[in-house]
């Protein structure tokens, strides 16, 4: 019989003053690069890892800061230093702050260690360089903690009405789990924040809401902590009218919580009281996205770009506009916005996954490959992108290589179903039967509602003779489709059924 499958889509000293003598140069990234790298730790304990900024040196005491969340639970930590010196930090010293997600510790060495020069968090507005250090965690992808540096742009600085635990910078930097207590950089060098939140799309794509809580809220809460780094905050804001930056990081707290006609409210304001803000643009398209308004998702991508052409983010508008277009049929002008989006920024690894998904759409399978080789290139973490590239090799009739790819995925991530199921599929149509069956029923401890996981173990069991339990399938799976609205492979296995009887 013919093997049935449906397609799955798929910072020396502490006498520094915030006052500089003289206006400080800004650097290049390299310099920065080297700055961020020398007062970045990596805080260690068997559970993960966070990273925590050297601010401050007496004798061989050295004080860290990091977000609260990084040392919230009693445990055995260790201060690992750019060098790789490791250093146990005595728990009892932790200094948690009120009311902010912020924390100092200390550990204490003979080493010389450089310290952050603190910057003025105020002036950090709206299209500033951002810069973020920290050691992502340690995961099945990622087998040691490697120092990650990246650049962006401060999105909003929301320090007058701040969220809740002191958030209130906002900028577009790729971070990732494990960078939580990295410090954020100006294009001085200065310490400016320190990162804590991370807000993604999806799995693999950021939507540019990262979070961190300004240095000036820290100067102005550490004495109460007694912390005392030696420099005295900027006096305290007077209260002013609310400014598009309140309204822009309210409403994308409220996206983020599922709270669409308020966020679409407050971008709105921000809007309103900011008519060049590109940033809030992208936001309300990316609300009104996920509430299907797609032409007004349109609409708003189409102003986030016109505004946004010159500014190193430009490319995530045209992935956004590019993604509502694939979901109005609009394969080919989705195509071109991912090849502008890669033409602007060419080490976007994400970006090349969803042309491909486009170009095999369109029927591109050489293509999409092409497309997947690339992703892979520049990304060899991420599951998704070995399933993808799997997929479109047996497609292509490499089953063997496909093979080989899903293995990949399953070794990043032993618990994704999808691999799972490809491989079944690759291995079906290598006849490989036993091995098939054994990688849909692993689908399908995953993930028990897997409906083209029992399609194909159906298939299989009726080739090897087991009608009843092939037909017992069929069954769950047309029962599935059905309550997945997938109606078409609902009427195919009901044929299949009817063709292939107990």
């Amino acid at each position: 019989m013919k093997f049935y499958y449906p397609l799955v889509p798929a910072l020396i000293g502490v006498s520094i003053t915030l006052v500089q003598p003289q206006k400080a140069l800004a650097l290049s990234e390299a310099e920065i690069a080297k700055v961020a790298k020398a007062i970045t730790v990596e805080i260690d304990n068997q559970n993960g890892s966070g990273t925590g900024i050297i601010i401050k040196r007496e004798g061989k005491n050295y004080t860290v800061l990091t977000a609260k969340h990084v040392i919230e639970a009693q445990a055995k930590y260790e201060i690992v230093t750019p060098e790789g010196a490791h250093y146990s930090l005595n728990y009892s010293t932790v200094k948690k702050l009120r009311d902010v997600d912020l924390a100092v510790v200390q550990f204490t060495s003979n080493q010389n260690y450089p310290v952050a020069k603190i910057g003025n968090s105020d002036e950090s507005t709206e299209g500033t360089t951002a810069y973020v250090a920290g050691f992502p965690r340690v995961t099945a992808a990622i087998s040691k903690s490697i120092y990650n540096f990246t650049d962006g742009r401060i999105t909003a600085n929301a320090a007058s009405k701040p969220l809740r635990d002191g958030y209130a910078l906002i900028y577009s930097n790729n971070t990732l789990a494990g960078m939580s207590g990295g410090p954020v950089l100006n294009d001085k060098g200065e310490l400016i924040g320190v990162h804590g939140r991370a807000d993604e799309v999806d799995i693999d794509r950021k939507s540019g809401f990262n979070l961190g809580i300004p240095i000036n809220t820290f100067l102005r809460l550490s004495l109460q902590a007694g912390v005392d780094v030696g420099i005295r905050p900027p006096a305290t804001p007077v209260a002013t009218a609310p400014k598009a930056d309140d309204f822009y990081i309210q409403a994308q707290d409220k996206l983020n919580k599922g709270n669409y006609p308020g966020a679409i409210a407050d971008f709105n304001q921000a809007i309103k009281l900011n008519p060049q803000y590109a940033q809030a643009y992208l936001g309300r398209g990316i609300t009104q996205a996920r509430q299907k308004n797609y032409q007004e998702a349109l609409a708003d991508y189409n102003q986030a770009i016109r505004l946004n052409l010159k500014n190193p983010e430009a490319p995530l508008a045209y992935i956004f506009r590019a993604e509502v277009r694939d979901k109005t049929q609009d394969l080919q002008g989705a195509l071109a916005d991912y090849n502008q989006a890669i033409r602007l920024n060419p080490k976007l690894p994400f970006a090349y996954g969803y042309r491909g998904i486009v170009r095999k759409r369109l029927g591109d399978l050489q293509g999409a490959l092409s497309d997947a080789n690339e992703y892979i290139r520049l990304d060899s973490t991420t599951t998704a992108a070995y399933v993808f590239r799997g997929n479109i090799r047996a497609q292509l009739g490499d089953n063997l290589g496909a093979i080989t790819d899903f293995n990949q995925a399953l070794r990043l991530n032993p618990k994704n179903a999808e691999a799972y199921f490809e491989r079944g599929n690759s291995r079906g149509t290598l006849k490989d039967w036993k091995q098939a069956i054994t990688d849909f029923t692993q689908a399908l401890q995953i993930n028990p509602n897997y409906a083209e996981a029992y399609y194909l173990r159906g298939s299989v069991r009726y080739e090897l003779g087991d009608k009843r339990g092939g037909v017992s399938d069929w069954e769950r799976a047309a029962d599935l489709f059905l309550q997945q609205g997938k109606t078409e492979f609902y009427q195919q296995t009901l044929n299949l059924i009817k063709q292939f009887p107990q």
